[in-house]
């Protein structure tokens, strides 16, 4: 497992519609170019792109040189009927084409009579749409960004996020000091996770995640929220919000649909590259989706010797995880509350990859079950399980720490 934490995000949209319920199925496995509301324009000195789609999708823009060219990456968009003189209006654009690169994947490119530099890059989600502003530069500018493709230009929205700035490691928690818990709510922004009968995933999750940290707060407890409001967090600032708080423990929260297998009740996942079950495997490809649907994009940033070090660390974290997820299961088992037939289980969940901070993620129900919503809704029945987390953080914090005394002795 080399480059394990920063490795890739794999192709993950063609799963959605298998993870949302009926009702929220809109999108389909191809989206279309809207050619009518599309062109590539000279504007104000530069160029501006804009690419009407029938869906938000997974996109990346690079740079290259010789000649110069913009090249825009897709998954899976149609440019079926679209002509492409029709769309370039710009004269500093010498042709413009476009076809699949590789299976499920589309690319746009645009060669152009000099160099420049993409100035500014986003995705519009109603109406959906890519739009690019490209400035121009000179040659020594252009090569600077071409070098290096995989990473964007600085400031546009698929560059990895700003490393966050540490101190020395924090030590594992031996019950001296208040536990520091790291709660994540799932999904936000452009990415409302599932939806059902007018319900988000993200804003019910945001909400249970605020109840919760009162509740652990009250249990003599540290806690961080990756997010407090509706926005968009990746992956990777999830994490380093986590360790930039220095938790001993990180739990992410969701609500997520399924369209087929069982789905209903309580389910608590650890890492793992293979997944328990074929629905394990869709709602990990599902979680990752919203990092591609903002544009990041973390191929191309493998460190051989990070990935031995980080796969080093997991040896230690992840068997802690596997108690912390068995001790949550026992806790909402012992408050009588409704859990999955298996509930814990496995899944290659790119937020779980922390290698120093023991990492579960916790399916507090699913929102394609209907018995599960109207848990979500009760007040009551959402006290109940905050309060048997508290219970199952508690017994895993006393044994994990009892063990680091002892290792320390």
């Amino acid at each position: 497992m080399i480059g394990f934490l920063l490795r890739r995000l794999a192709p993950l949209l063609a799963v959605l519609l298998l993870a949302l319920p009926a009702a929220a199925q809109e999108l389909t496995a191809l989206a279309r170019l809207n050619a009518g509301a599309s062109g590539v324009e000279d504007r104000a000195g530069g160029i501006n792109v804009t690419l009407a789609l029938s869906q938000p999708v997974p996109f990346r823009v690079f740079l290259l040189q010789d000649p110069a060219r913009l090249v825009v990456d897709f998954r899976e968009v149609s440019f079926q009927g679209a002509d492409p003189l029709a769309l370039d209006r710009s004269a500093h654009v010498t042709e413009l084409r476009w076809g699949v690169f590789r299976p499920g994947w589309s690319r746009l490119v645009a060669e152009l009579d000099g160099p420049f530099l993409v100035s500014s890059a986003w995705q519009e989600t109603d109406p959906a749409s890519v739009r690019i502003r490209l400035e121009p530069t000179d040659a020594a500018g252009l090569a600077a960004v071409a070098a290096d493709p995989g990473r964007a230009v600085e400031g546009t929205i698929w560059d990895l996020p700003d490393p966050v700035v540490t101190a020395t490691p924090k030590r594992r928690q031996t019950g001296e000091a208040p536990l520091v818990v790291a709660l994540d709510p799932g999904h936000g922004g452009l990415d409302p996770g599932a939806e059902a009968a007018g319900l988000t995933e993200a804003h019910l999750m945001l909400a249970f995640a605020r109840e919760l940290q009162e509740v652990l707060r009250r249990g003599g407890m540290q806690v961080e929220l990756t997010r407090t409001e509706d926005v968009f967090v990746p992956l990777e600032t999830r994490i380093s919000v986590a360790r930039a708080a220095g938790a001993d423990l990180f739990l992410s929260l969701h609500a997520d649909a399924l369209a087929e297998g069982e789905a209903v009740g309580a389910t608590i996942y650890t890492l793992s590259e293979d997944a328990s079950d074929t629905a394990s495997r869709l709602l990990a490809e599902r979680h990752d989706r919203a990092d591609l649907l903002a544009g990041i994009d973390l191929d191309g940033h493998d460190d051989e010797v990070a990935g031995v070090l980080m796969d080093l660390a997991r040896t230690e974290t992840q068997p802690r995880a596997d108690r912390l997820a068995r001790a949550l299961a026992d806790g909402i088992t012992a408050a009588g509350l409704k859990t999955h037939r298996r509930p814990v289980q496995a899944a290659d969940f790119s937020v779980l990859k922390s290698p120093d901070i023991p990492s579960v993620l916790l399916e507090v129900g699913f929102m394609s079950s209907a018995t599960d919503r109207a848990r979500l809704m009760d007040e009551g029945w959402r006290a109940q399980m905050q309060a048997a987390l508290l219970a199952g953080i508690r017994a895993w914090a006393e044994a994990d720490a009892a063990e680091a005394r002892l290792i320390r002795q």
